[in-house]
């Protein structure tokens, strides 16, 4: 099957629309590059304007988390005055020395007209950095504005105890999306109106992913090859420097099954059976490679639906652009959007939002539901040319009460009308639902 992008918009030109959203940093508008299908460089994104917003308003150090490559270096480093890296053997030495040797490497001391901005990179490597950090907010948190990053998810130790309550705030960073090729200011709600994404850029999403080398590079042999390199650094090096496991060779096994597979439910013991491994340690290596970001899952919703079935989550990749099959890819492009979303907004304190699945045992499916503040907000099934709407979303809608159910269409052209304006199910165009998202 062919994986050419999508049938391109119909080109309207660019749309400008103002808002008066409490968060906006600075308003800069849908944001358009002068090339029509070449690749750029140095294109600002909206986690610059986060990262601004966090260090005027906010005293808590930032914990930048996502994917390896998603551009968590080269966006914190922009707004910072200092830089260590757990990866820089000198860098390590001075860490692992303690709070008072990071100040004086720093020199905090010194007399400042401002406190300075310091990034310590891939610091979840370090076993003991979330002492590190207690002790070094306790000691030195006025004196200067700090920014802990990392490519495994710093937020997974909140399921014991949290020794740096209160002393953070989580941000969780995601690759490219529509939205963020349309806009960078902070949205003070969580639906934006409707924008046109340019045909170049709609494309090289689909294409290359949202991945910022690949995305912006626009080459195909280029993103054939940083493919095959991440996953080799993800199977090799950071399974290696943040795990005990030995077997590396059999989670790569795992790995591209997993990648054949994105979109559908793991059902454990069929994974356990294919690849000669007990039932527990299926479900721990695939925890541990959604806290690598390699994937995500995606669980179902039980609360007010009658007859339904528990099932296993379903599993998607974290890069779209690696999913050969044309209906998967769609449904993997959509399910990172909305992660990013529900992520983002939460980040934001717009609230609590999750992403989920409905399932029934009449097998009627959905394939997505958003939640906010735990009530069922609204449903999407994913479409990639087919405009014969679900019966399926009506369905659980009205077991849900959602307030809207979408189906999204991937072919459809975009429409400058608002996705949210209309309680019924409709058919909606990709292009136009995820302008609307973050």
């Amino acid at each position: 099957m062919s994986l050419a992008p999508p049938s391109r918009p119909r080109r309207c030109g660019p749309r400008f629309v103002r808002t008066n959203c409490a968060l906006i940093v600075k308003w800069t508008g849908p944001i358009y590059d002068d090339s029509e299908n070449g690749p750029m460089t140095n294109r600002q994104r909206f986690y610059d304007t986060l990262l601004r917003e966090h260090l005027a308003q906010h005293r808590q150090m930032a914990l930048v988390s996502g994917p390896r490559q998603v551009g968590k270096t080269t966006t914190c480093r922009e707004v910072a005055d200092s830089y260590l890296n757990w990866d820089n053997v000198d860098d390590r030495r001075r860490l692992l020395a303690g709070p008072a040797s990071i100040a004086a490497t720093l020199e905090l001391e010194r007399l400042r007209a401002k406190p300075p901005v310091a990034v310590l990179d891939e610091l979840h490597k370090y076993s003991k950095w979330k002492g590190l950090l207690k002790g070094l907010f306790d000691t030195y948190g006025d004196r200067a504005k700090w920014i802990v990053t990392g490519s495994s998810r710093l937020d997974v130790f909140r399921r014991g105890g949290d020794s740096l309550m209160g002393r953070y705030l989580l941000y969780r960073m995601h690759p490219w999306s529509v939205a963020e090729c349309l806009y960078t200011d902070l949205p003070g709600n969580p639906v934006r109106p409707p924008s046109e994404i340019k045909a170049a850029d709609w494309d090289a999403l689909w294409i290359h992913g949202g991945f910022p080398e690949p995305f912006l590079k626009r080459e195909v042999r280029f993103t054939r090859r940083w493919r095959l390199l991440r996953h080799e650094q993800l199977s090799r090096e950071d399974l290696r420097d943040v795990t005990h496991v030995q077997d590396l060779g059999t989670i790569e096994v795992l790995m591209r099954i997993l990648e054949e597979r994105s979109g559908q439910q793991l059902v454990y013991s069929n994974l356990a059976t294919e690849i000669g491994m007990s039932v527990d340690t299926i479900r721990r290596w695939v925890d541990l490679l959604g806290r690598l970001h390699f994937g995500f899952l995606v669980r179902p919703w039980f609360k007010n639906v009658t007859k339904s079935l528990r099932k296993e989550p379903k599993w998607y990749l974290r890069d779209w652009s690696g999913v050969s099959d044309v209906g998967a890819r769609s449904e993997t492009l959509v399910a990172c959007h909305l992660l990013k979303a529900v992520e983002g907004w939460t980040d934001l304190g717009l609230g609590k939002f999750e992403l989920h699945y409905l399932r029934d045992k009449l097998k009627r499916e959905v394939d997505f539901l958003v939640s906010r503040d735990g009530k069922p907000w609204f449903l999407v099934e994913v479409k990639q040319a087919d405009r014969s709407l679900s019966s399926s979303l009506a369905h659980f809608q009205s077991e849900t009460k959602a307030a809207h159910a979408f189906q999204v269409v991937i072919d459809l052209p975009f429409e400058a009308a608002d996705c949210f304006a209309h309680p019924q199910p409709l058919v909606v165009p990709a292009k136009t639902f995820l302008s609307q998202l973050i």
